[in-house]
């Protein structure tokens, strides 16, 4: 039989009102009760009952983890990051629901009965209005990735433009001129600001912008190979591909090898996000490591902070990326 509060009661000799109360940190008992409280509760391991919880406090002890889609666009790299360092903060406390906004058709079952907190992995201003409902029902929130400037919301994201921006000055350093993009999946802001990125340094540095080279892509291998294998067909190919996830990455390496080509000797290679496998790839992938875990635990405690009452400055917090050199990036031969 599993061990409930009531017999941490009798252990403490308190009620069971007191020993809840010390369990949820409440303010009205003694850090004294609370440590003797919380050490019995070790000892017989005693683990909450969620359910009985959220009829006493009101509370459901449920955080919502929503994805602008889960269908399409979401690595299952990017998902499985997002997922463990959200995790990793509230699985003490709370339990943790994941979904796509795309999967509802209203917003209704959305509410603090349901949720007692929401981190957003917005990738889309289609999000916006499952955001507003949110502030709306005044759910404690937290948006990751994507910036929301006209509204008091703690947003947490990358600095994807800077990253893409050094990726391909680290390129054009290494004597590429002929250089292409394989673009994210339209309508992400995150694809924006990776070719944005990538168009500056280009034109920082002088470089021609040929729009042959400007090809679309879906953050998935398929649409990868699909996009390098246009590239290819072109009778002036690029020296250097800038991929905008590392999964798009993937696909282009098969369709340069199909080719009969390699990396880095005939044609280099450059990813975004640095996802797990990346250093494991034949050639270890170059690219740009971005700290989605980072951004996803930084958010998790965010978010607990606005539930447990704490003061959370509503701020834009950019964490920055970093460049990862490997092997898919070879140096342009100087021609006689």
């Amino acid at each position: 039989m599993s061990v409930t509060i009531k017999d941490i009661a009798k252990l403490a000799g308190v009620s069971h009102t007191t020993v809840s109360r010390a369990l949820n940190n409440s303010p009205l008992i003694s850090e004294e009760t609370k440590a003797k409280i919380k050490t019995i509760a070790a000892e017989l391991n005693y683990t909450p009952n969620y359910n009985a919880r959220s009829l006493v406090l009101d509370r459901s002890y449920n955080i919502g983890l929503f994805f602008s889609t889960i269908h399409e666009g979401t690595s299952s790299s990017f998902f499985y990051e997002v997922v463990r360092g959200v995790n990793h903060i509230v699985h003490k406390e709370f339990k943790l629901i994941v979904s796509g906004i795309d999967d509802y058709v209203d917003f209704h079952s959305i509410n603090r009965k349901h949720f007692d907190g929401i981190i957003v992995m917005s990738q889309s201003t289609k999000d916006d209005s499952f955001i507003y409902n949110i502030l709306e029902k005044n759910i404690p929130l937290v948006v990751l990735n994507r910036e929301i400037q006209d509204a008091p919301i703690m947003n947490i994201l990358s600095d994807d433009r800077n990253g893409a921006y050094k990726a391909v000055e680290y390129l054009i350093h290494r004597g590429h001129k002929k250089l292409a993009i394989i673009e994210g999946k339209k309508g992400f802001k995150s694809a924006q600001e990776r070719k944005d990125g990538f168009f500056q340094a280009l034109i920082d540095h002088n470089i021609t912008i040929t729009k042959d080279f400007i090809v679309e892509g879906k953050y998935d291998s398929e649409s990868g190979y699909k996009a390098m294998k246009e590239l290819l067909r072109l009778s002036d190919t690029p020296t250097a591909v800038f991929c905008s996830n590392d999964d798009m990455a993937v696909g282009a390496m098969k369709a340069i090898a199909e080719q009969g080509l390699k990396i880095p000797d005939d044609i280099s290679l450059m990813g975004f996000d640095d996802n797990v496998f990346s250093p494991f790839l034949s050639p270890a992938l170059t690219t740009v490591k971005r700290p989605v875990e980072e951004i996803s635990k930084e958010g998790a405690k965010k978010l607990l902070d606005l539930i447990h009452g704490e003061q959370v400055t509503k701020e834009i917090l950019h964490i920055n990326t970093r460049l990862q050199i490997r092997e898919s990036v070879g140096r342009m031969k100087v021609m006689d």
